[in-house]
């Protein structure tokens, strides 16, 4: 740890053992800084101090100061009332007494929401939609660079912003009441599904109405007062036994499994590109991970010096295969399922995957490619209708189907999910390709890339006539028409 972050974090110690007795009295008159906070806050901002009242860190004496002191050389540091005081409390200075947590957090999925800017989904935020869009919609989950202005305080585009990758002023990554809302700081609220359905939900990654629909979530409003969400330790099997929430298998204690602030640590697909892949992960020193893609990829030891790409070379301290993730993953399912079942829902899970990867979205990517190489279509993204169809296949219906699948959600992996991939792919995108490629054209890239799949044929040399038999007389038994 830095000298700074050190004098730092012993000056907040101080600044709270001082205080120690102090909450016990409604005024807290015996501490000139908390006194002042607490009751101008109390008038201005009442919520604000009932919150803080009502959480672990009252009772813990973990006070204003202790949170939102900043030294004067800090990016974000101003004068408020004869304080100096930052604004934003990232999870650098969370880290400072939760350690472990930061560690976990820091180079995980969530603290790397906020790299979009390379994105398809940015493109559309700030070029075919606008910036207001993007400031009050995309950062408020993705989280974004936190400007500073003048007066050292966040600018107002960047600024309130709790989402998950927010990039704050003192280089950390992640916003902790993301998750923990501000200022109780709860874990109860953590733990119950709407923390995460904030973010997740809506037409492109849609977990929160998928869980919902579950048997998990069904069971979970079923069973929602005996979950013991206020326990210490929250483990699947023990504490409670019924309805798990996201944090249930993200994140929470189950079996051998530890908590863990990385919630990406326990998935062994990656669901949000086109095409998806297995996910391997590699952790380095200075708690920074990166996943490597691939059934089968080369992977370092630990104790090599290992880069990605431009990164440099940095020490491998773990490597986990995607069959090491879901491992863990299938730890936490086995403390309420039997092995056969665990292993039953991951096998259709990943038939729906390879589903989509081999019949929709492997053909339609490369017709798309060879469009583009072809000139048929501009390497401009979103200027021909056709592209616009490709993305709403992958990106809105494609992981609908996957994450319906992959959380046990039937009728998000079948009518907003693969019903809509095939009505999408048949009824909009292969016209389109007729339209810009031509006759001939079509023909063959449908020759090329859709025909030689099985699952296609019946595209081309239609239904066959013990198939259409079996559902006229299906009809004519079950409703007499």
């Amino acid at each position: 740890m830095q000298t700074s972050a050190l004098l730092k974090r012993w000056r907040r110690w101080v600044a709270g053992w001082a205080v120690s007795a102090v909450l016990a009295a409604p005024a807290l008159a015996q501490q000139p800084d908390t006194e002042a906070c607490v009751n101008c806050h109390e008038r201005v901002n009442p919520g604000i101090v009932a919150q803080w009242r009502s959480s672990e860190h009252a009772k813990a004496k973990v006070l204003c100061s202790q949170c939102h002191a900043a030294e004067k050389t800090d990016p974000d540091a101003y004068e408020h009332h004869g304080s100096t005081i930052a604004t934003i409390v990232s999870p650098k200075d969370c880290g400072e007494c939760h350690a472990k947590e930061f560690a976990e957090q820091k180079g995980s999925h969530h603290a790397k929401a906020g790299q979009i800017l390379g994105s398809l989904d940015n493109l559309l935020g700030e070029v075919v939609g606008g910036p207001p869009a993007v400031d009050a919609g995309c950062r408020q989950c993705h989280g974004s660079v936190v400007r500073l202005g003048l007066d050292h305080k966040p600018t107002k585009d960047t600024w309130p912003n709790t989402g998950m990758g927010r990039i704050n002023p003192d280089g950390s990554w992640g916003s902790c009441s993301a998750c923990h809302a501000r200022h109780e700081f709860s874990v109860r609220q953590a733990r119950q599904p709407e923390a995460c359905g904030k973010c997740h939900l809506g037409p492109d990654h849609p977990q929160i109405e998928v869980w919902n629909e579950s048997k998990h979530g069904v069971m979970y409003h079923a069973n929602r007062e005996s979950m013991n969400l206020d326990a210490n330790p929250w483990r699947a099997g023990q504490e409670y036994f019924s309805g798990p929430t996201c944090s249930s298998c993200h994140m929470s204690a189950g079996g051998r499994q530890p908590v863990t602030h990385d919630v990406g640590e326990r998935l062994s697909w990656t669901l949000r590109p086109a095409i998806s892949v297995k996910l391997n992960l590699v952790a380095f020193e200075g708690d920074a991970k990166e996943d490597i893609l691939g059934d089968a990829p080369t992977l370092p030891k630990v104790g090599d010096l290992f880069h990605l790409g431009a990164a440099p070379d940095r020490k491998v301290t773990a490597v986990l295969t995607w069959q090491d993730r879901r491992a863990r993953m299938q730890e936490v399912c086995s403390q309420c399922h039997d092995k056969s079942f665990v292993e039953g829902a991951y096998s259709q899970f990943d038939e729906v995957v390879v589903l989509f990867n081999d019949k929709f979205a492997k053909p339609a990517k490369a017709i798309i490619d060879e469009l583009r190489a072809t000139k048929r279509i501009t390497p401009v993204d979103f200027d021909d209708p056709i592209e616009w169809t490709w993305y709403e296949l992958w990106h809105h219906q494609g992981r609908r189907a996957r994450h319906g699948a992959a959380m046990q959600g039937p009728d998000y992996t079948w009518w907003h999910g693969m019903y809509e991939v095939a009505k999408t792919f048949y009824q909009e995108f292969l016209p389109q390709v007729k339209e810009v490629a031509g006759e001939d054209g079509y023909k063959a890239l449908l020759d090329k890339y859709v025909y030689t799949i099985p699952g296609h044929q019946w595209h081309r040399d239609g239904m066959s006539k013990d198939a259409l038999q079996r559902i006229q007389d299906f009809y004519r038994q079950r409703y007499g028409q």
